[in-house]
Order: structure tokens, then sequence, then C-alpha cells
């Protein structure tokens, strides 16, 4: 070590941890035939409220950039997990569902990944796993451009909004789903 850098790579930190996690989690996925990126649509997709979600908007929450994820989405949809559709309201977006047959893969797979989840809180306990998530989130938070930020609620949490100073209040508030005050 030169002793250039005061602190230790985050990012690098970062791919660490995400590598570690995931190695948990693979052994699942190719006993599937699925890719990360697949995964990670999937859960986005499983995950929202209304099942269907735009294109770009998968792009933006998965972290694939959009021409890789056109390739993918359409390898999805030739493997029967996807359905793709141009509503009739607007032809340039492209609206993005998890065919039958994905719903039917999620059930089965979903209890296989949960049962990682549950190797996890053993190893770690689940008030650390807890706050690495919480801390994790307020990272994303507090470094992410406001119209980056996206939180999604997860049993029974309260997803909230960042206002940043300049967005019309002094300090930055965060705000529940009911419109209360978080802090």
């Amino acid at each position: 070590m030169t002793g250039e850098f005061q602190h230790r790579s985050l990012p690098m930190l970062l791919l660490q941890a995400r590598e570690a996690a995931l190695a948990v989690f693979r052994p699942i996925l190719k006993q599937f035939s699925l890719t990360e990126q697949q995964w990670r649509i999937i859960r986005v997709l499983n995950d929202h409220a209304t099942g269907e979600m735009e294109a770009g908007q998968i792009a933006k929450e998965c972290f694939i950039l959009s021409p890789s994820l056109t390739g993918v989405l359409e390898r999805m949809e030739r493997d029967g997990l996807v359905q793709r559709m141009r509503p009739a309201y607007d032809q340039r977006k492209v609206m993005v569902s998890l065919s039958p047959h994905c719903k039917t893969l999620v059930e089965r797979i979903s209890p296989l990944i949960e049962a990682q989840y549950c190797s996890i809180e053993q190893q770690i306990g689940i008030p650390r796993l807890n706050q690495l998530c919480q801390e994790l989130d307020d990272l994303v938070a507090g470094l992410a451009p406001a119209d980056q930020v996206t939180t999604r609620p997860r049993g029974g949490e309260t997803s909230f909004t960042v206002v940043r100073p300049g967005d019309g209040d002094a300090g930055g508030v965060d705000v529940g789903v009911d419109g209360e005050l978080m802090r």
C-alpha cells in the first residue's frame, strides 16, 4: 500500500459484497437455467405492484443498459418467461410482464431463494441483515441524484421519497407512503 488514499475503495467493497451474496444464489439460478440478468428482471417484475413495467423502467431498476435489455427480453420472451406488448394508447412504449409459465417458475424457485435468505440470517443474524439492508438503502438515497432514487416497499415496510435541498425543502425529509414524515 502506497498511502495515496485515506479511504478503502467503497465501490470495490460493494462489488465484493455483491459477489459474496450472488455466490449463495447462483446455484439456484443455474438449476433453473436463469442468468443473473434474467433473475433481476423477474424479481423486479414480480415485486412490482401492477406486475408490468415499461422496458425503460426495467432497465433503470435492474441496472441493465437498454440495448442489452432488448436482447435479454427477446430471449426471455422466446423462452416463455415474459410477455411484451405495446399499449394501444402509446405505441412507443413496450410493456413487459411475467408469463404464466414464469409465475409458476417463481412459485417453484421462491422457497429455495427464501431458504438461502434464512441461511444468511442464521450466519449473520436477522438484526444485522436488516441493518445492512437499511444502511444500503440509506447509501443509495444519500449518494444518488434525487431523480434516480427508487425504493419499493418490502414486506410491510414503508417506502420513502428523498427531498433534497433545492427541491423545495431546505433540509430534505423522508416521507412515508402515507404522507407522514418519517424523521
